[in-house]
């Protein structure tokens, strides 16, 4: 690819390509390519220009390296025509003032074409709202906008003033394009932020697995889809077997069973077991219908606000028709009626405020954070009650093996290889510290056991040589399991209390083979973080864990938690948010796990993690970003606090704006026209002051 660097600056770099000999498509599957190599935060490329925007974290990237991507993107790439499938090439849509001008010139055009053409065309446009009109006059909605618009349009034909009524049509249509573009835009835009280009699929190539971006998957491929995970494609399995959750698709709150033979569809979760799918759909294109749906329904969790403006507005309109009336009784001046009619209080109410929640979904997930409905960011505004998980939570989700005490003749290296067999198959903190420090040491471990059994909360159950083997916590190995408690024990215990560790336990059939101490540091702001969610009005922050008393201690001071519960099941957290609804909290809760989900369910407000496993990031109702970790629980909390105080602003506003407009009308000093025209201006306004930022502002 030919380009030069046209502007650079430490993390942002804009770079020009040849228009000539990049093509469009090209250009988006360069942009791809690009998007999903490490240390690059956001790519972005302007077709009209020729150019790339770049933002790249300098502490991975270089200019220098990012030259060097440029210089290998060679025709063997460019020219792929698999790959060049791949890629949607955006259309080009005509921008807001081009519409505009093509239906101005359409309708001052037929100022010049013969009387009896331009009577038909009247007829023919302003024929369907009127009929708009009679039909919410038919269905008992007198009091609605649209009644308005036919009454000033036949009052203008009643007098014998078709071009006002022409005009006025006119300016409606203006109107309405505005709102439909407006609203269009805000939906797209916030799709197009939501899509990412580094989602990652296990594809199966004979006896191995490789990850590759979700883009480059195509139909006939096979995915590897196990424990946790998002099956990233439509398709058909082909071997193994899961229970998938598929509430995303079907509302079931169930999950079932599938096996070979059977179908499996995008955006389902594998609760457990293992698939693997022969892609039937790119996954891709599932995932965007995905998105525009998630954004189709989150209009219908509306924030109280918008409700409340939606309601105003309607119940405004009967007092339109009131100031009309008497305007005519006490005037008889039918240009001041007309004036009246123009302005409502509708059309600015109703876009404005839906517009003000897709631009705070938009800006939420450019934070990275994907919020599935502009209620849940009223609800988080609202909450006085924070539940929070400690593993992957509060803790900065990378837990290190400390150490390892064995209780039989192997050795601390063979203990660790067998439990990182069992642990690599499951997405947990946990598991990952495991699985690290075998590969840190350098220990080979393929699998020689039986098929795995993940048993939420507690831990995994195998077979190996014919022997029962298991691995997980002092619940399920001593008490579930009834495994023989070892003299030591109770040292070892103690003395993880002291040092804030978690204890994993590996045994077989009766027998107690070793103990893994791990320790999971607090995250460096969680503190902080606590602190300001109190001063925000949370008067309770409650840490629900299934660690050990010691680490579930140590967080909690650390962390200056109001409470903590430790040795929790997954019932025992949703327990306690149904207790804290009982007494009337609003309640948010906050989790990464599997065990989580039920939980987060419960919640008024389920967040969950970025680095969340695929069932619980589906179950919650926000998602943060990976990136800031706990930041991200408070910004949601100002940026609801903050879209409230904007609706409710925008409210005051219209009404004022709008109300003087009915004045200026009534004392004459502008006529129906102007005031339509007014009216629209002032709608565009609070519709553009709807898409500022929330977090412009420190917070």
């Amino acid at each position: 690819m030919d380009y030069y660097v046209k502007h650079s600056l430490p993390g942002r770099i804009r770079i020009r390509y040849d228009k000539g000999t990049t093509t469009p498509r090209q250009a988006t599957l360069a942009q791809s390519l690009l998007s999903v190599q490490e240390g690059m935060t956001k790519v972005t490329v302007n077709f009209t220009t020729g150019s790339f925007l770049i933002y790249y974290d300098t502490e991975i990237l270089s200019e220098k390296q990012i030259k060097a991507f440029f210089m290998a993107l060679s025709d063997k790439y460019l020219k792929d025509e698999e790959m060049l499938n791949s890629v949607e090439v955006p259309q080009n849509q005509p921008s807001l003032i081009q519409i505009l001008a093509e239906m101005t010139i359409r309708h001052y055009l037929k100022h010049f074409l013969p009387i009896p053409i331009r009577t038909v065309l009247r007829v023919f446009n302003l024929t369907p709202r009127i009929l708009k009109g009679l039909n919410c006059i038919r269905k008992g909605q007198v009091f609605k906008a649209d009644v308005l618009d036919a009454t000033a349009i036949t009052m203008s034909i009643l007098t014998g003033d078709a071009n006002t009524a022409s005009n006025i049509n006119f300016l409606l249509d203006i109107g309405e394009t505005i709102e439909e573009y407006t609203k269009k835009k805000s939906y797209t835009d916030l799709a197009i932020t939501m899509l990412s280009d580094k989602d990652m699929v296990q594809v199966v190539e004979g006896n191995t697995e490789k990850s590759v971006p979700l883009y480059m998957v195509k139909p006939g491929n096979i995915v590897a889809v196990r424990t946790g995970a998002l099956i990233p494609a439509d398709g058909d399995i082909v071997d193994g077997e899961a229970l998938v959750n598929q509430a995303s698709i079907t509302g079931e709150p169930l999950a079932v069973e599938k096996r070979k033979g059977q179908s499996v569809f995008a955006g389902t979760v594998v609760q457990e077991g293992e698939l693997f799918i022969i892609v039937r759909a790119v996954g891709s294109q599932t995932k965007v219908q995905n998105i525009l749906s998630m954004i189709e329904n989150s209009q219908q969790l509306k924030v109280s606000s918008q409700v409340r403006s939606e309601h105003l507005a309607d119940k405004l309109v009967k007092y339109n028709f009131i100031l009309s009336l008497l305007t005519f009784m006490f005037t008889r001046n039918i240009t001041k009626v007309m004036a009246t009619l123009m302005v409502d209080y509708s059309c600015a109410m109703k876009l404005a405020a839906p517009i003000a929640v897709l631009s705070a979904m938009k800006e939420s997930a450019q934070h990275g954070i994907l919020v599935k409905g502009g209620k849940y960011l009223e609800d988080v505004s609202l909450a006085d009650t924070v539940v929070l998980d400690k593993t992957g939570t509060l803790t900065a989700a990378k837990p290190k093996l400390s150490r390892v005490i064995p209780f039989c003749d192997k050795s601390e290296e063979e203990l660790l290889r067998i439990a990182a067999c069992l642990e690599e198959h499951f997405a947990h903190p946990v598991a990952t510290a495991i699985v690290h420090a075998a590969k840190d040491k350098g220990l080979q471990h393929p699998e020689e056991h039986a098929k795995v059994e993940y048993i939420v909360a507690h831990g995994i159950a195998t077979s190996l040589d014919g022997k029962r083997l298991l691995i997980g916590s002092r619940h399920f190995i001593f008490e579930d399991e009834h495994i023989t408690e070892p003299d030591r024990l109770k040292h070892i215990q103690e003395e993880a209390i002291n040092k804030g560790e978690s204890l994993l336990y590996l045994a077989e059939e009766s027998q107690l083979l070793g103990i893994f101490a791990i320790s999971d540091p607090v995250r460096d702001n969680a503190a902080e973080i606590i602190r300001k969610l109190h001063k925000s009005g949370i008067v309770n922050c409650t840490m629900i864990t299934g660690d050990d008393e010691g680490a579930a201690k140590t967080a909690a001071e650390i962390t200056k938690v109001d409470h903590y519960i430790s040795h929790a099941l997954p019932e025992d957290k949703v327990k306690y948010i149904n207790e804290q609804k009982k007494k009337g909290h609003k309640v948010i809760m906050i989790g990464d796990g599997i065990n989580d989900a039920p939980a987060l369910a419960a919640a008024d407000t389920g967040i969950a993690m970025g680095d969340c496993a695929a069932i619980t990031g589906e179950t919650s109702d926000i998602m943060l970003s990976s990136d800031d970790g706990l930041d991200g629980l408070y910004k949601m909390r100002i940026m609801g606090k903050r879209l409230m105080n904007k609706i409710d602003r925008n409210n005051r506003g219209i009404i004022a704006v709008n109300s003087a407009l009915i004045g200026l009308g009534l004392f004459g000093l502008i006529n129906p026209s102007l005031a339509a025209i007014l009216h629209n201006s002032s709608t565009i306004l609070f519709s553009v002051q709807a898409t500022q930022s929330l977090l412009q502002e420190k917070y």
